[in-house]
């Protein structure tokens, strides 16, 4: 029997891994997208648009449903909340309501946001009160309220929460990762009088969208392989992060080593999120694996310099 998966956001720069990823080990794979769809390869879907989604679910039939898409960027999410809401809450409720009149298995792609991030706190267990410090990660959490709601005692519906993601981009588009655009930071502090402020404050733990693709893969096979009536004893909220833990000024100081490049145009800021800004930033969201290492799903995760030693061909100038 062929085992099929839909990717929400297969365009996007976690979505595309989450397609490979999938393909690679033998399923049949159907990204959708809106703006960058290009089909045949990804269908054009509006998540927004109930019956245009329940009808891709009819055409498809997948077994597996990840929703990889929303709005991701504690900005944006900030400057218009409802439309955020909207994409994050609304779209992933219906989703889950689509997928589990159809004995769907969706798999929520959740956040460290969360968690508030205060120093001393993580590593957060997936068990913990989550307590967001920003409209992004209070949508993202509803999202997955909602979600949970929807396929409660089901044993169809899990959230995975994740980090900040990088991953290999096209030419030119780097703004997909926070951690990418870092690169053309570096390149901008090599213009003459440069002084860009840097934060050396809030701790991240960047982690490649295709561990993050592999980790959804096998979380599909393992719950779509146990009998239903046991899936309702596996955990709905699992989480994923690497342990490699560096600021944003660290991150920097990795890549002008690999580029052979001077720093001289960075300037560390370790005065931590302003309280008066429009999004407030965690110190330290650190996610546990421990629900998926009890799973016996495999939580390693690439090198960071070392992938980006082998990606920064992609880079040099």
């Amino acid at each position: 029997m062929s085992r099929r998966a839909l990717v929400t956001g297969g365009t996007g720069l976690l979505g595309r891994a989450v397609v490979k990823a999938f393909r690679s080990a033998g399923w049949e794979v159907t990204g959708t997208g809106f703006s960058r769809a290009s089909p045949p390869e990804t269908l054009k879907l509006n998540v927004l648009d109930e019956a245009e989604v329940a009808k891709v679910l009819d055409e498809v039939r997948p077994q597996a449903v990840v929703h990889c898409a929303a709005e991701r960027s504690p900005e944006m999410c900030s400057n218009d909340p409802k439309a955020a809401r909207t994409l994050n809450v609304r779209a992933a409720q219906a989703l889950a309501n689509l997928t589990r009149e159809r004995a769907i298995f969706l798999i929520y792609i959740s956040t460290d946001y969360v968690f508030p991030g205060k120093p001393g706190d993580a590593p957060y267990e997936t068990g913990t009160l989550p307590a967001p410090t920003n409209e992004y990660g209070q949508t993202k959490l509803d999202g997955e309220k909602a979600v949970l709601e929807a396929t409660k005692n089901t044993g169809l519906g899990v959230s995975l929460r994740v980090p900040v993601l990088y991953g290999s981009v096209g030419e030119g588009k780097n703004s997909e990762s926070a951690v990418n655009v870092l690169m053309d930071m570096l390149w901008k502090a090599q213009e003459a009088n440069a002084l860009i402020n840097m934060d050396d404050w809030a701790q991240r733990y960047p982690t490649n969208t295709e561990d993050v693709g592999r980790v959804c893969k096998d979380m599909a096979e393992l719950y779509l392989k146990t009998p239903p009536a046991e899936r309702n004893n596996l955990p709905t909220i699992l989480q994923f992060t690497s342990e490699d833990r560096l600021t944003k000024y660290q991150i920097c100081e990795i890549f002008a080593e690999i580029m052979g490049l001077p720093m001289g145009g960075l300037k560390a800021n370790k005065e931590g999120s302003d309280p008066m800004a429009a999004v407030q930033r965690p110190y330290d969201t650190h996610l546990s694996t421990k629900s998926l290492k009890d799973l016996g799903i495999d939580t390693s995760t690439m090198d960071f310099k070392a992938w980006w030693r082998r990606e920064v061909k992609a880079f040099r100038r």
